[in-house]
Formats: C-alpha cells, structure tokens, sequence
C-alpha cells in the first residue's frame, strides 16, 4: 500500500514539477517577447534581407489582381524602394510583411481609405497594451523560414487529390482484420497482421505525397488559433477588424475539425501519445482521408483564408509603420486638397528630407507644371528627384511624409532614372532608356494627375540629338494633369523651356583643394561652371586643364568648337 501511495506521489510530483517548469519558461519567453517589442518600438530596423527574401515577400503584391494603378518595377528599382520598405518594417508576422511590402506598390487615390490607416496607426501609438496584445499574437503566427506564409497557403492551388475511396476501404480492410482477431483469435491474427502490414506498405507510398503541404495546414491553424484569442479581447479601436477575423474563422470551422489526425506528428513532436497515432494513421490511413476534406474545406474557403492574412497584414503593417513614424524626426500627414481646388496639377512641399539618408538637408518647393533641374554631379539634384517621388508614394500609401507640409492632387507616380543597358536582350542605355520615357509618354495621354521624374532626359546620346529630343519631350509633358521634374546638365534646355518650365538648381562652393555642397534648392538655371576647375583641383596636367578653358570660352563666343 506505502509502495503504491510512494509510487502515485513519485509520478503527481514529476508531473507537477514538469508542469511548473513549461509553464515558467512559456513566461519567460513572453517576458522575453515583450521586452523586444518595447525595444523595437520607435526605432528603425537594422533587419539585413536577401535577394531571395525580398523575391518572396513580393508574391503577395504579385498574386492581388485589383484593378488601378501600380508602382512599376522601373519606378520601384529607380526609387530603390525595397530600402524603403527595409526601412519601415518592423512587423512582427509574415502576413504583415507581406501586406506592407504590397502597400507601398499600390497608391491610394480615396482619402477615406488613407484617413482609416491613420486611425489605425494613430490608435496602436496611443493604446500601448492592446498594441503589444495585437503583437503577441501575430508573434505566434510568426514567419517560416524559407518562404512566407502566403506561399504556404497558396500550394494547394495545383494539388492532386489521392484517391479518398481506396483509403476508405483499407481503412474498412483493418477494422474488419480487428474484428476477425477478436472473433478467431487463432487465424485472425495472420489476417490483422497482414492487412497491417499492407495498408503500411501503401501508406508510405502515399504519406511523401501529404507531407509538403502539412506546413500549409499548420499555418493556417496558427491563424486560427491567433484567431480564438483575438475573439477573447476587447479593443473597440480595431472591432471591425477582429469581426471580420471571427467571420473567417468560423468559415474555416470543418477545415479545423479533426486537423490534429493530420498535422500533429510523432516525428516531429517526439511525444509519446503522437507516436502511437502515428501507427494508428499507418494502419488506418485516417490522416490521408482527413487530408482530402481538408484540402476541399481549404479550397472551397480560400477567400476566408485570404480574408485572415489581409487582416493580419494591416493590423501588423499599421502598428509597423506607426513605430516608423515615432522614429523620425519629424513628419506630417499630406492634404490632398489642392486636387479639388486647382485646374492645374500643383505640389507644394516644406521641409521635405530623404527618408534613407542619415543626416538629410531639407528642401521646399512649389511646383505647377514643369520643373527643370540643373547642377554640377553630386550637387543634390538626383536625391532630390528621388525624395519627391518617394515622399509621393508615401503620402498615398502609409498617410505620411518626410516633411512638415506637403500639399499634392492624388497622382500617380513615374520615373525614369536609374536605367541600364539591357545586356541579356541585347538593347543598348539608348534603347532602354527611350522605352522607360516612352512608358510615362503613354500613360499621360490617360489625363490623369501623374507625376513624372526623370534624371538627365537622354543621356545615352550625342549631344545635338539629346537637345533637340528632350527638348520635344519634355514639352510634350507640359500638360495641366502633369508634373514634371527633370534634371539636366544641358543648359540649353532652360533657356529652350523657360517659358513652361521653371528652373532652380544646386550649386556647389570649389575651394583650394575640397567641393563643398550645401545640397540647397535654389531658385533660377545653374550659374556656376566648375567641371574644369575640379580637373585641376584633382591635379589634371596644367596643359590640359587651360586648354579646355580656352575651347570652352571660345565656343561661348562663337558656337563652334575648335580643334586646339
């Protein structure tokens, strides 16, 4: 009796002690959680991502089909707006990457749209509780490690079915071998073993075929599992959304029933009780069968599916860009008015600052129409182009921008900046960049609000041809619906477009042996000539240096070159 009540205690205390130590260390690792979110909270991310990385958190925007305008992969590449998104994101789950990564591709031109993301962002900043609430949970939904969590629930798109019937019937083959053994112990032994043996047999033919998409199912039940808790919060600030989640969750209900006969594995939890399901599925084959209603409730409910990682994604991506907004120094929220009160597309930005640079000089502008850049390389006039669009892009994706005004029509937005020669088709800069600027000449005729950037218009040419075609060019851009900014080292273009293009420049100071740049927006054509001056200061041959002095003063005097 002693040895049987030792024996029962010996076993309630390890059982105890077992689990006492779980439950203390699930604590210590949402300490452990909470900590870092508090940590990450206002700061930019210092995250480093792959190519490769950056391919697959673009399926996402790829797989939307919306109708409406796009940011184009020359304008992202120019902008280089996957350092963007670098920036901005601190979410916490793949759906939330996912769904950052694809607003930034995707201008919004409805102001209520916007105005809904800024309460969003405006709501997690100022309810610090529920916001890290929010973050646990999309914490246990996390990230995979070699793809995201769309493509694990997109895989099924192509799948094959195994045949539910014949597993049906060895299912049926193995219940009746157990009834035998029991009826006729004797012979029904043979029987239960050698039916085992083939419903195995047939089982490990079949399980290689389940096994790829079981990662598929197991993220979906951790948004489903997310779900359950979400359902237990009250935060009338986000109500729709955790509706609409409750809404999808219970869609997916028959999807969820049963689950555990195909996602939990022995091999891959090591528990005992798992292990020995694992021989009852070989046997049974009640995980194959399971898995057919699964992936036909995964199917058939696709949309609720989509449903719970687009609201994840906002959710995730909000409380993301809300913490970028507490990183920067200084922002402000664009007002989109001046599209209801001007005939002529016009911008008018204050303070406006590069988001990617560390120390960033603020520029201010109003533009209507066209605006012609000139100044010397490295003077300021391509970040400048770049922090324009961007900031556009922003203004009407993320309801933010670097500046402390920013005043625009919703546009849409181009550029044609960063080209290069296109080696593996063949086409030289010439040809590529004609096409990149042909593109924006298309979509102008559209005569929509459109922004158009471009740095140095055909410079893959010689320079009488270049004059001449971008002169025609960016005239055909002075349009009402249009603003155009464009840099150029041809001088000749503003006096050709002064009376449709207003020009400023950005000028630097040569001193004895050091250029110094206040990259300061000025108003007025670029004045200074100092290309030859920084041939000497870097210790050009003397020769050379007065010689293109003289040719170059010479041709102002006469417009012919001479041969010196």
């Amino acid at each position: 009796m002693n040895e049987a009540v030792v024996l029962i205690g010996g076993t309630l205390l390890f059982f105890g002690i077992l689990i006492f130590t779980m439950l203390r260390e699930n604590k210590k690792r949402r300490i452990k959680f909470r900590k870092k979110l508090a940590a990450m909270w206002g700061q930019f991310p210092d995250r480093e991502y792959t190519k490769e990385e950056l391919d697959r958190i673009s399926h996402y925007a790829k797989r939307q089909e919306e109708e409406g305008f796009r940011i184009d992969a020359i304008t992202w590449n120019d902008l280089d707006m996957d350092r963007i998104f670098m920036l901005l994101n601190q979410t916490i789950s793949s759906p939330g990457e996912d769904y950052l990564y694809y607003l930034l591709q995707k201008p919004e031109f409805k102001k209520e749209t916007l105005e809904e993301r800024n309460r969003l962002m405006e709501y997690f900043h100022s309810h610090q509780e529920e916001r890290r609430a929010i973050q646990e949970m999309l914490g246990n939904i996390g990230r995979l490690p070699d793809t995201t969590l769309s493509d694990a629930v997109h895989v099924l798109a192509d799948i094959k079915l195994p045949n539910k019937r014949k597993h049906i019937l060895m299912a049926m083959m193995a219940l009746t071998s157990i009834v035998s053994f029991m009826i006729v112990p004797r012979y029904g032994i043979f029987i239960m073993i050698a039916v085992s043996c083939f419903n195995i047999f047939q089982y490990m033919k079949h399980k290689d075929r389940v096994d790829p998409y079981l990662t598929c199912f197991q993220e979906v039940l951790k948004m489903l599992a997310a779900a359950d808790k979400l359902e237990r919060c009250k935060m009338p600030g986000i109500a729709a959304y955790l509706n609409e989640i409750s809404v999808y969750k219970k869609e997916l209900s028959k999807f969820r029933k049963g689950s555990h006969l195909v996602v939990n594995r022995g091999g891959v939890t090591g528990r005992l009780e798992d292990l020995l399901m694992d021989y009852i599925r070989m046997i049974l084959h009640i995980d194959l069968i399971k898995f057919n209603d699964m992936v036909t409730e995964m199917k058939k409910h696709q949309s609720a599916v989509d449903g719970l990682l687009k609201n994840y994604g906002i959710l995730d991506s909000m409380i993301s860009v809300a913490s970028f907004r507490e990183a920067l120094p200084y922002y402000t929220l664009p007002d989109f008015t001046s599209a209801d009160t001007k005939d002529t597309a016009v911008m008018e930005v204050t303070n406006v600052y590069h988001p990617l640079l560390q120390e960033p000089v603020a520029n201010s502008i109003h533009a209507a129409g066209g605006t012609l850049l000139t100044g010397s390389n490295a003077s300021g006039k391509s970040t400048f182009l770049k922090n324009i669009a961007i900031n556009s892009i922003l203004a009407q994706t993320i309801f933010t921008c670097t500046a402390t005004a920013y005043n625009a029509p919703f546009l849409k937005i181009m550029t044609s900046m960063a080209l290069k020669d296109d080696l593996q088709g063949g086409e030289s800069y010439y040809i590529v960049e004609i096409k990149s600027l042909n593109r924006i000449l298309e979509e102008a005729k559209k005569k929509e609000p459109l922004l158009c950037v471009i740095d140095e218009v055909l410079r893959g040419t010689n320079t009488i041809e270049r004059i001449a075609a971008s002169s025609r060019i960016l005239a055909a851009l002075d349009q009402k619906h249009i603003l155009t900014f464009a840099a150029t080292h041809d001088i000749e273009l503003t006096y050709i477009l002064e009376d449709i293009y207003t020009n400023y420049h950005f000028e630097e100071e040569v001193k004895e042996q050091d250029v110094v740049f206040n990259y300061l927006l000025e108003s007025g054509r670029a004045t200074t000539r100092n290309a030859i001056r920084l041939l000497d200061m870097i210790g050009y041959d003397k020769q050379i240096v007065e010689d293109s002095k003289k040719a170059a003063e010479e041709f102002e005097e006469s417009g012919v070159w001479n041969f010196i």
